[in-house]
């Protein structure tokens, strides 16, 4: 990948000098460390965004479902996994 942009930033004096004394204990660049944590941060927003994707489509589904009187309310829900819960405990006895 070319490494043509420059990125410019302001920051306190103490956090650059700790940053570039931690990189340096590492024999890493400084840049290559700032272009992990780019990356890491862009990669953890993906994921982040594709959960709240994902999310939103299933409470979307669900109120679809209940619109269409497809969907259980949480007593039958609970209903019918104490009744597994139960047939599960009665074939471990």
């Amino acid at each position: 990948m070319s490494k043509e942009a420059v990125f410019t930033m302001k920051l306190e004096p103490e956090l650059r000098a700790e940053f570039m004394a931690e990189a340096a204990g590492e024999d890493r660049p400084a840049s290559q460390v700032m272009r992990e944590l780019m990356r890491d941060y862009i990669e953890q927003r993906r994921l982040a965004r594709e959960y709240d994707d994902y999310l939103h489509r299933k409470v979307e589904a669900g109120r679809a479902s209940m619109r269409d009187n497809r969907g259980r309310s949480n007593d039958e829900v609970e209903a019918v996994f104490a009744a597994r819960r139960n047939q599960v405990a009665a074939d471990q006895a």
